[in-house]
């Protein structure tokens, strides 16, 4: 089967989420998939309901968390750009039918690691896995290099009427 490249980017919510639910889709039919956490760097409930599933989705953190109240360090840079050489790594070992690179648009968005960076690590995908890259903000280039490109558009969101985000539901 043909592996292509999905963008899931806008400042809607849902981005991970539909990465997660494809990735449920491909675990349903045998694939095997690994996701990859950019910036995301604490436990949220996504991940402990990945954990639950036991070895169907591999997944791994390359981030040490929001930048809400910082700005980003050496040490997210150097976290960001290794694990991008590690699961360029880990997506050509073979292992894998889906790979998801969530957050990575943010990642670029703050110079984590380059557009260009990006840009050859989708270049060198190989034919038969299915990249999905999420995270607002993504670069035109990154949106033009793809083959499916959904934009999740905010129409009306509650926490602008003061609700924090509730676990199980957006934690």
């Amino acid at each position: 089967m043909k592996g292509y490249i999905q963008v899931y980017t806008g400042n809607g919510k849902g981005k991970t989420t539909a990465a997660l639910g494809l990735a449920l889709r491909a675990v349903g039919a045998g694939l095997r998939v690994f996701m990859a956490q950019f910036v995301k760097g604490s436990k949220y409930s996504e991940v402990s309901g990945v954990e639950r599933l036991g070895e169907a989705i591999t997944l791994r953190h390359y981030g040490l968390g929001f930048f809400v109240n910082r700005e980003p360090d050496e040490a997210d840079f150097k976290a960001a750009r290794d694990g991008l050489k590690e699961i360029q790594a880990i997506m050509q070992s073979g292992r894998y039918d889906v790979v998801i690179l969530d957050e990575a648009n943010i990642a670029t968005y703050y110079k984590l690691f380059s557009v260009e960076d990006l840009l050859a690590f989708m270049a060198a995908k190989p034919d038969h896995v299915e990249l999905v890259l999420t995270g607002r903000m993504a670069d035109p280039r990154v949106i033009a290099a793809a083959d499916l490109v959904t934009e999740m558009r905010e129409v009306k969101h509650y926490y602008k009427e003061g609700v924090e985000a509730r676990l199980g539901i957006e934690k």
